[in-house]
């Protein structure tokens, strides 16, 4: 598991990322946005699933710096 520090508003938030190799997926969770989300490694668009899910929340803005930090740092593991 990965321990990130997103700095969004002002304010510093933890992303949690978790990759289960044995099912082809990663879980992003944000607990201070009360947030979690789980994408496959064959997912044709997660950038667009993670800014859907992630707009909800913080505005679509927001949610495309955040999605795009998410999957870089997916793409480190």
């Amino acid at each position: 598991m990965k321990i990130r520090k997103n700095f969004l508003e002002g304010l510093e938030q933890k992303v949690y990322i978790y990759e289960n190799k044995r099912e082809e997926l990663i879980l992003i969770a944000i607990p201070d946005l009360e947030w979690s989300f789980s994408i496959t490694y064959e997912e044709e668009d997660p950038k667009g699933q993670l800014m859907q899910s992630l707009k909800k929340l913080i505005g679509e803005e927001s949610a495309d710096v955040v999605s795009e930090r998410i999957l870089q740092w997916t793409r480190e593991m």
